[in-house]
């Protein structure tokens, strides 16, 4: 029995309970409504692209207004979460909920910790975009104001509550892991799946990120 016991205890949560070697079904069905998502992003893109071939003047005034390099930042701030969050599915997949050492040593995180920090960074992103917007109102860029107008606060606004719904889900994972006594499989298949989301959406910012402030 104790052999037994012995063998489970260094079984990793993520393959608890059913020793799960299949695709989660979760998880295939959270892909496929991502591509689902994707075409909606590419119908923005195309929209923005059209728009800005008809009125190559307008995009050429307007983008002047945009503060690349606090842009820059925020986007590099947005990079980096993803990075956090993969470390936390690590974390997760060894079945790690928290740390095991001091919290100055990252090297001993669990998926706790990663995910808080991938949570802040998504909302300093938020908080940046949302100053952003704020400086170019005030320069009298709006969405009625101009067709540029229209489609930046369009695509940009629709990618912002895309990772509002992200950081909704990190809030989710996070408070499982605290009401539930044990990390199950179930919740380390959670936390992937929302991985494979904030990845999506900070993958579609660097297209927008391109499109709209490299390329302009």
């Amino acid at each position: 029995m104790d052999d037994v016991a012995t063998a489970t205890t260094t079984i990793p949560a993520s393959r608890l309970h059913g020793h799960h070697d299949r695709p989660s079904m979760v998880s295939v069905g959270t892909i496929i409504w991502l591509s689902s998502e994707l075409m909606f992003f590419a119908a923005l893109f195309a929209a923005y692209f059209t728009i800005r071939a008809v009125s190559p003047e307008l995009w050429a005034q307007e983008t002047q207004l945009l503060n690349v390099p606090f842009s820059t930042a925020n986007t590099a701030i947005l990079v980096a979460s993803s990075f956090a969050c993969q470390w936390g599915v690590f974390a997760a997949e060894r079945g790690q909920v928290g740390r095991s050492g001091s919290l100055v040593n990252f090297t001993k995180w669990g998926l706790r910790e990663w995910f808080t920090l991938t949570y802040v960074m998504g909302a300093i992103f938020i908080g940046g975009q949302a100053l952003e917007y704020a400086e170019l109102i005030h320069e009298g860029v709006t969405i009625p104001s101009s067709a540029y107008g229209s489609m930046f606060y369009l695509t940009t606004g629709f990618h912002g509550l895309h990772v509002t719904g992200g950081l909704i889900a990190f809030l989710f994972v996070l408070g499982r892991t605290y009401l539930a006594r044990r990390f199950t499989h179930e919740q380390a298949v959670t936390a992937i799946v929302v991985s494979y989301y904030w990845h999506f959406v900070d993958v579609v910012w660097i297209g927008l990120f391109f499109t709209i402030y490299v390329i302009k």
